[in-house]
């Protein structure tokens, strides 16, 4: 029996020494795949892109909600938990993470190099939509990306994380970043050309998420808080007019398509409809290039239209 408790009391010990320390990385083979979870859309495809087929990226957020205000459930917070790595948008962005407990070692800030830019919101309007329900516009604009000079930015600090946590791969992740890097700046070439024809012209946004676009690329916006697939309200109408007497905009810029009745009735005031998808949640169908490229085609054949 003596024996026996010895022998038990060592195999405790060997347990417990084995067990990694708290938020503190684990070992990893050189061929296990690196797993890494993301807040949104974009910052999963920048990983993929870099990390090809030595990642694992996973962003469970769904394609019906925004994921600025998208709460997991804990099985899905459990998972983000135990991943290698964990890619924030930073600028507030994703809210649902103030109130969890992440592990901050394997937490990557990807807009912290450029925090200086960050834009505050004026306003703190409490609206409610979609099944993320009621929530405000306060705070911090976090549509970060949609300046594609900073999405380079976040896709490096995406690139060097992962360099960090699997350095065998650097001359692959190195690689691949710049292959993303020269169609993000593509895109940003392309919106600098668009931008200058359009930049005195007033814009109407449909929704407050496009600061950055309109900063970066020096646009003459205002934002109302419409949805696409919601009739406006009278007091809405009402207030896009009372606008319209000191920004005369003639495009207005939606997240998403709008009912073909709005589409109606803003075009008896003089103004076309035009998405431009933040593509903040998976898109159907298409990926971030291919969705922001759309975009940028759809508001270049327009502008030249008119």
């Amino acid at each position: 029996m003596k024996k026996l408790l010895l022998l038990l009391t060592g195999m405790c010990c060997i347990i417990v020494s084995c067990s990694p320390e708290p938020d503190q990385p684990q070992e990893r083979s050189s061929n296990d795949m690196l797993v890494v979870y993301t807040v949104n859309y974009p910052l999963a495809w920048f990983a993929q892109r870099i990390g090809g087929n030595v990642v694992d990226v996973q962003f469970p957020g769904p394609p019906d909600e925004d994921p600025a205000y998208w709460q997991p459930v804990s099985e899905t917070i459990e998972q983000y938990q135990k991943a290698d790595m964990i890619l924030l948008n930073g600028a507030d962005y994703a809210k649902w993470i103030t109130t969890t407990s992440l592990p901050m070692s394997k937490c990557v800030n990807t807009s912290a190099a450029f925090k200086e830019q960050y834009i505050a919101l004026e306003d703190d309007l409490t609206h409610s939509h979609g099944p993320a329900g009621e929530h405000a516009h306060g705070g911090l604009a976090f549509t970060t990306w949609l300046d594609f000079s900073l999405a380079v930015q976040q896709a490096q600090a995406s690139k060097d994380a992962l360099i960090k946590r699997a350095p065998e791969h650097a001359e692959k992740f190195d690689a691949n970043y710049a292959d993303l890097e020269k169609d993000l700046m593509t895109l940003d070439t392309e919106m600098k050309s668009i931008a200058e024809k359009i930049a005195a012209a007033p814009l109407i946004v449909s929704h407050p998420v496009y600061q950055y676009w309109a900063q970066g690329y020096g646009l003459n916006v205002r934002s109302v808080h419409w949805e696409p697939d919601e009739a406006p309200t009278d007091a809405q109408w009402r207030e896009l007019k009372k606008l319209l007497l000191s920004h005369p905009a003639k495009l207005m810029i939606w997240e998403g398509e709008p009912t073909a009745a709005t589409i109606d009735a803003l075009k008896a005031l003089n103004i076309e409809s035009i998405v431009f998808d933040p593509c903040a949640a998976r898109p159907s169908g298409i990926n971030f290039l291919a969705s922001m490229q759309d975009n940028i085609d759809e508001l270049e054949n327009k502008t030249m239209r008119d």
